[in-house]
């Protein structure tokens, strides 16, 4: 029998994604029925950076996430909007789209895999499954809408089908190969220009990636009294400063946006000199608080807060937030327990900052959406963290 709610979207609407309800309270998205099941002819795209454990311990920090949102940005670009549900991983992003451009789709994740290879010396794997196919194995992707401001949700998703399909790219299966040498995505509003948010006295930015184990029941327990921690922090132990992030001039990134532009802008120098440029201007407006046109740098910076997603659920909990180092023990001890009972995996990685990376298609539009990873590790270290409890677990 198909799936009712799927029947009337295949026929009723033309972006299914679209016609799922939003919500506004982060703890609904422990709801499993804010998740509606995505069409069968809709496509999972995967991707991630082979070896970025070790570019992270070589301090290529804002470079493995420069890639990994560009992905994000290279599918948008290819669909023409950003209305597809997908979760950015740190060193990689996860997404669904429809299947009438999936063949625009396939060359821009094969030419952001040739661009971060020719640029960045970075083999990033890419991948895409139909959705039908993952269903097959008893699977689901089920995806729901976290609205953090009037013009962006964030997509959540669970069914375990992403992880598998993510799992499965990783073991070499339903690989998109790179485009020739020289071909590049369109990777227009890309972006990195935030300062690092710094956490500020003994306080640590803390990566959280909590995993379910085989009872849902159980993890959404545990993660409802993780939040409940949380609320000890300020502002729910958000990592992003009450009145947005800092602006600083030159900005660490301006190396990485004219590698990304370098092939629009007619070569690398002339994209520095521009993205230096626009930095310069951005940087005087955000101290001077002067509007430029439609241009307003408050409501952009107050923005920038709203629209980060520095928790979200996608067959999991992932979390970037700021704690003393005292709730820091108490969260690590409280996952420790719930995970020797046998409820969850996890695993957390503290540092000193927070990076955000960006995808701006206006400066003019609210609609902007910023990654925020931690800044040393960030869910690279937390993942590895995770992953070996996981396979010893499994060797047991």
């Amino acid at each position: 029998m198909p799936d009712t709610e799927y029947f009337t979207w295949k026929h009723a609407v033309t972006n299914a994604y679209l016609d799922i309800p939003v919500f506004d309270d982060f703890a609904q998205g422990l709801d499993r029925s804010v998740y509606k099941p995505l069409p069968d002819d809709w496509w999972i795209g995967t991707s991630d950076i082979v070896g970025s454990t070790k570019a992270i311990a070589d301090g290529r920090f804002k470079d493995v996430n420069i890639v990994g949102a560009s992905v994000i940005c290279a599918v948008s670009n290819a669909l023409g909007h950003s209305d597809y549900p997908f979760i950015f991983g740190g060193d990689g992003a996860n997404f669904a789209c429809p299947p009438d451009k999936i063949d625009a789709v396939r060359q821009a994740l094969a030419a952001t895999a040739t661009w971060a290879a020719e640029t960045l010396d970075f083999d990033l794997r890419v991948a895409l499954i139909s959705i039908a196919d993952i269903r097959a194995t008893g699977r689901d992707v089920r995806v729901a809408r976290y609205a953090v401001s009037q013009p962006v949700a964030y997509a959540m998703f669970n069914g375990k089908g992403l992880k598998w399909a993510e799992d499965r790219m990783k073991d070499g299966e339903n690989a998109v190969e790179p485009a020739p040498p020289g071909t590049r995505p369109d990777l227009t509003g890309l972006s990195c220009r935030w300062s690092p948010i710094t956490a500020e006295g003994t306080d640590k930015i803390v990566s959280i990636i909590v995993q379910p184990r085989s009872d849902l029941a159980k993890f959404e327990a545990v993660t409802t009294g993780l939040f409940k921690l949380l609320e000890r922090g300020p502002r729910n132990s958000s990592p992003i400063p009450k009145d947005g992030p800092d602006f600083a001039f030159p900005p660490s990134g301006v190396r990485l946006e004219a590698e990304a532009t370098a092939h629009i802008e007619g070569g690398y120098i002339k994209a520095w000199f521009k993205a230096l440029y626009i930095a310069l201007v951005a940087f005087i407006l955000m101290k001077t608080g002067w509007k430029l046109g439609d241009f307003d740098p408050k409501r952009y910076r107050d923005y920038t807060g709203y629209n980060t997603d520095f928790k979200k659920f996608g067959d999991g909990l992932w979390m970037t937030v700021n704690c003393s180092k005292e709730l820091a023990d108490d969260i690590d001890g409280y996952l420790q327990d719930a995970e020797q009972r046998g409820d969850i995996y996890f695993g957390t990685h503290r540092q000193q900052s927070a990076i955000m990376t960006c995808i701006v298609p206006s400066i003019t539009n609210d609609a902007h959406f910023h990654f925020l990873d931690g800044g040393e590790g960030g869910y690279t270290a937390a993942s590895v963290v995770y992953k070996d409890k996981l396979k010893n677990a499994q060797t047991d």
